[in-house]
């Protein structure tokens, strides 16, 4: 089914939501209710399963909590403390804290029951503690950490028994789940997990991989696509209705500049700054954080193991501020007040510039976004309007750019760790940019690597497969020898001292002769290669066939071939089969065995 339905009150749902609910939305300012919340809530709490498609910032979240609430609540048997009810599945532990938060605001007028967070960064030891102690009727958490407890018998947890009165599974972000590699996971959390049970999948996209994991997880489910008011079936938008989408086209050596002049520019608002890989956010970040004064400036990434959900809440709690981070921010996170969603590098699919841009005008507020692009790429405008139904508008150049450049060669100079984080972010952009999903657009080939070390502020160029052998004439380097660059933090510039010390006193080796390796961006994973050796050794390895066993093997195949074409009757290919078998088992024997043969 399909809705456009214009906002409703929560009064006119065709089944009557629990008081407790009623005064949590009021206290929330939730007058009314979205089109996915319409749609979906009197389906799932008539027992249907639900695959919900709607755009980023729609108010799904609350189309499946209101009804787990409703569900739990109307149980004939109330749930004990042991038994899991609900269990609420996403991506990203910021994803997963939200929803906790959203929860955990409900259970205020729920006492009787108890939820639990199960996600990275936290010790599963100490989780398992809990569950144990505290006990949980709704469980939210990420696919890895869930699997883990699962598996925690031994600890004394056992989670696959406490899900047996499991009434609602939701999977969030489900799109999400399956690229970020959750599939084996998800199968064997669904194993754990009973048939008879409601199931609900959210998400802003479908895929195909989606389409398996709806087949393979609902019974008969009603499928839901909630569009934009006003928006025509041929020509569904992929962002929120209020977003105010912009690009902007800069050189390779402006871009930062231009970064900088911008976030100074809206210093009282919140903005957040999404880059292609970790390294280059922490390099960035860093670098921001000098640039931009008189303001909150932080930094989340992928490889931040146990700061992230401390970061996540320190932005979320923000009036103003920025945040730097990677497409582990991109999904469904809700931060409240977002003005801008700034993409300084465009994201290797398409469909993730949708979700980046959605973390602003989320549920009717008015939002803004802005991609920086090089001038090459400008033809990413037109691609998205047509394969993303993203139409973008021109943004008036941005005033007062200054040269930041210098200053930044000058952190590096005065900084080793400012310098080593600028080299592994050009790297990390490198083959970020080689693996871009548009490769007829962001062509590596194209890319002035001249000016674009340049835009990073580099003092020389690193070593890296894709430089070898080609010279760079318009790159100037700042310094000749690096190895004078010290680490401001005195106990790494020690260690870093004792080990070139080490390296001096070391006898001079033989270089050995390295095969020429292939750019890091064209060379296979190293677990491919690692499997085709494997199995060439086993190969090898249970053959016992001599070079002439195998000769004598290919030549009986050619003359079976033959005799199958017609090219040879069967005597003749039983005269040459034994004529070869005959030669061979004689070239086996001793000079003495042979003659006894022959007589």
């Amino acid at each position: 089914m399909e809705s456009n339905t214009s906002d409703g009150k929560w009064d006119s749902l065709p089944v009557k939501l629990h008081d407790s609910i009623l005064q949590t939305l009021s206290e929330l300012g939730f007058t009314f209710m979205t089109p996915v919340q319409s749609a979906c809530i009197p389906l799932f709490m008539s027992n249907k399963d639900v695959a919900a498609e709607a755009v980023t910032g729609s108010g799904k979240t609350l189309a499946f909590v209101i009804p787990i609430l409703e569900i739990l609540q109307k149980r004939e048997e109330k749930l004990k403390k042991m038994q899991v009810g609900a269990l609420i599945v996403t991506p990203t532990r910021e994803l997963a804290i939200q929803i906790s938060e959203v929860v955990g605001r409900f259970l205020k007028g729920f006492p009787q029951f108890k939820q639990i967070l199960l996600i990275g960064g936290s010790n599963p030891i100490e989780d398992v503690e809990k569950f144990k102690t505290h006990g949980a009727n709704i469980v939210i958490g990420t696919p890895g950490r869930l699997e883990d407890m699962f598996r925690r018998k031994a600890d004394g947890l056992d989670l696959a028994s406490a899900v047996k009165s499991l009434e609602v599974l939701v999977l969030d972000e489900a799109d999400r789940l399956l690229d970020m590699g959750f599939e084996a996971s998800l199968n064997a959390i669904l194993g754990w997990l009973p048939k008879q049970r409601r199931t609900g999948l959210f998400s802003a996209t479908q895929t195909q991989e989606l389409e398996k994991l709806v087949r393979a997880g609902l019974r008969n489910p009603v499928r839901i696509t909630v569009k934009e008011k006003g928006v025509s079936a041929s020509s569904v938008q992929k962002t929120p209705a209020r977003l105010s989408n912009y690009y902007t086209i800069c050189r390779t050596e402006e871009k930062f500049n231009t970064l900088v002049a911008f976030l100074r520019q809206h210093k009282h608002e919140k903005q957040l700054v999404f880059f292609s890989t970790c390294a280059c956010v922490e390099y960035y970040g860093k670098a921001l954080e000098v640039l931009v004064k008189n303001v909150t400036i932080l930094c989340i990434h992928g490889k931040m193991k146990h700061k992230r959900n401390k970061i996540f809440s320190e932005f979320r709690e923000l009036k103003s501020g920025i945040l730097v981070c990677t497409d582990v921010m991109a999904r469904g996170i809700d931060i409240p007040d977002m003005n801008w969603v700034l993409q300084y590098d465009p994201p290797s699919s398409a469909s993730s510039f949708v979700h980046r841009c959605g973390r602003t005008a989320r549920i009717g507020n008015q939002g803004n976004a802005l991609v920086f692009l090089l001038p090459m790429e400008e033809s990413y405008v037109n691609f998205l309007s047509i394969n993303q139904k993203c139409p973008l508008q021109r943004f008036p150049p941005v005033k007062d750019v200054v040269d930041l450049l210098p200053k930044l060669k000058a952190l590096a100079l005065g900084d080793r760790a400012v310098f080593e984080r600028g080299m592994r972010a050009f790297v990390s952009h490198v083959q970020a940019y080689a693996k871009h999903e548009c490769s007829l657009i962001f062509r590596v080939k194209d890319l002035d690597f001249a000016a674009l070390a340049r835009g990073f502020a580099l003092l020389r160029m690193p070593k890296m497969p894709e430089l070898r052998g080609k010279t760079f004439p318009d790159f100037k380097e700042e310094i000749a020898d690096t190895d004078s660059i010290r680490y401001k933090d005195k106990n790494r510039e020690k260690h870093r001292q004792k080990m070139l010390a080490e390296r001096r006193e070391r006898p001079a080796t033989v270089k050995k002769n390295f095969v020429k390796n292939k750019a890091w961006s064209k060379q296979k994973s190293k677990k491919e290669k690692k499997k085709k050796l494997a199995a060439k050794r086993k190969l090898d390895e249970d053959s016992d066939m001599d070079d002439e066993d195998m000769k004598e093997l290919l030549n009986d195949t050619r003359l079976l071939k033959k005799l199958k074409k017609g090219k040879i009757s069967e005597d003749d290919f039983e005269k040459h089969v034994t004529s070869g078998d005959k030669s061979k088992h004689r070239k086996t024997l001793s000079p003495h065995e042979e003659s006894s043969e022959g007589e």
